[in-house]
């Protein structure tokens, strides 16, 4: 029975922790706040409950694996797993509307030739084909396996861009932009592709075009809403943590990893107390706690942005509402900006975007509401990170921020202010950077380090390691590292 020492209590490190637990490790967690979850929080205020990180929950395979792993009680015993149907509505630029069904690719097809002419559900059709061709060409090695040390396999684009005629000869689509443009062949389906891409963090004009695993990953899989939030999830995976007998140890900030005869052999605290540990697995940044370089030459190495920019990050609006909620109401509708290129250039530039793409949640869920007489909403866009050239904590960005995300809003809800009974907001300045998924393409300039480090005894988990950001990315983080200490290096992926 090994020692493991475990740096935050993320969803990645919480289950990487649970699987660890039931190997026959002793597992302690050490997490500088007072709560476990990560960015799975919430607020709570007059019986209201709003989510303030994502959402929805896609690919729930990655945590019902988690749970069957771990113990009897399969996932859905232990939340409440709700398909969301519509999956989401569309507001488009030009004013068109479109509801796309869950899980249904014919449903979807039908929907967008109802909604935007002949031919178009044929093109996304066509485009979801592509993309699934890319998710089985890549899906093990970027997803389910632990980067190799021959990482170069996934430098090359695995969607299969047709061949177009472009500027006097044959060229391929490289971007998520050029996908859109040379392939959907009308700017409302390259509206979908790219607030997409947007909304995992990612620019919609630099992004490779294997960012189409994206929609096809939430278009077969699924949206799924866990009853009561999915900090609900978050309570689920630490009480698992609980049952398999993990101890957590809240209010205790690691300052430094402990080194000794060259390799991890436990964390040191602030004020000094040292836990010794035979591994130790970091959900954070681990470079911040380590004397020195933690790559080899030619490894996969953290960048801020592919292009050496700051990562973006999510403005959210918190609505508490008197009135019930209206019986066609669609949990997520999606305000697309009339400019999308434009707000690309603003979030990914360090400026703000005058009319950001907004998602409006609504969710039909009585425990988020005090009565029937109520609604909660959450409203957010991805906007231009905090600490560059845009200051979120100031107070009159703040507001004017606040209103432009109402407004566009409103054309979803109506009435909004006349309904509002008080407001919260968060910004990149509370809730940090939004780490993109790891993709394969570009010579590798998308992907994450690698879940094992030059230190021996030293494991990354979450979203600034491989397969990067995003909830299902940072349960097959966990997995990836719990197979590695358990397995070791002869570790080949989750089966």
């Amino acid at each position: 029975m090994a020692r493991i020492a475990v740096i935050g209590a993320g969803m990645g490190a919480m289950a990487a922790a649970a699987r660890l637990a039931v190997a026959g490790h002793r597992v302690t967690v050490y997490e500088r706040s007072a709560s476990f979850g990560g960015a799975l929080g919430a607020v709570e205020r007059d019986g209201f409950v709003f989510d303030t990180g994502p959402g929805l929950l896609h690919l729930p395979a990655v945590w019902r694996d988690l749970f069957i792993k771990t113990g009897r009680e399969p996932l859905e015993e232990c939340v409440g797993l709700v398909q969301v149907d519509p999956a989401s509505r569309h507001l488009l630029a030009d004013g068109t509307e479109v509801s796309l069904p869950n899980t249904s690719r014919a449903g979807i097809v039908s929907a967008l030739e109802s909604a935007l002419g002949a031919g178009a559900g044929e093109r996304w059709g066509e485009f979801l084909g592509r993309a699934g061709d890319a998710w089985n060409g890549s899906r093990r090695p970027l997803l389910e396996e632990p980067l190799r040390a021959d990482w170069q396999v996934l430098a090359r684009d695995p969607y299969p861009a047709l061949r177009q005629r472009r500027m006097l000869r044959t060229r391929q689509a490289s971007t998520v932009a050029e996908v859109g443009d040379w392939e959907l062949g009308d700017p409302r389906l390259a509206a979908l592709f790219a607030s997409c891409a947007l909304g995992y963090g990612l620019d919609p004009r630099h992004a490779p075009a294997s960012a189409a695993l994206l929609p096809y990953m939430e278009q077969t899989f699924g949206s799924w809403y866990v009853e009561g939030g999915l900090r609900e999830l978050a309570r689920a995976v630490y009480e698992r943590c609980l049952a398999r007998r993990v101890e957590f140890s809240f209010g205790s900030e690691v300052t430094s990893v402990v080194e000794k005869d060259g390799r991890a052999a436990g964390v040191e605290l602030a004020g000094g107390t040292v836990a010794e540990a035979d591994h130790v697995v970091a959900g954070v940044d681990a470079a911040k706690l380590v004397r020195h370089e933690l790559w080899r030459d030619g490894d996969v190495r953290p960048q801020e942005r592919a292009d050496g920019g700051q990562l973006p990050g999510r403005f959210t609006v918190l609505l508490a509402l008197r009135g019930a909620r209206a019986g066609s109401a669609v949990h997520r509708s999606v305000v697309h900006s009339p400019d999308a290129r434009a707000e690309a250039a603003a979030v990914f530039g360090g400026r703000v975007a005058d009319r950001p793409t907004v998602t409006v949640l609504r969710p039909d869920d009585p425990r988020t509401r005090p009565d029937e007489e109520h609604e909660a909403i959450t409203v957010t866009a991805t906007v231009a990170g905090h600490g560059g050239p845009v200051d979120w904590t100031d107070k009159a960005l703040r507001e004017r921020y606040e209103e432009a995300l109402i407004d566009a809003a409103d054309a979803v809800v109506g009435q909004i202010r006349e309904r509002l009974l008080w407001h919260e907001t968060l910004t990149p300045a509370e809730t940090g950077p939004v780490h993109a998924p790891a993709l394969a393409g570009e010579g590798g300039r998308w992907l994450r380090p690698a879940n094992s480090t030059r230190l021996p005894g030293l494991f990354l988990v979450g979203g600034r390691a491989h397969p990067g950001g995003g909830l299902a990315h940072a349960g097959m983080s966990g997995a990836l590292v719990a197979g590695l200490i358990v397995e070791g290096a002869d570790f080949r992926g989750s089966q």
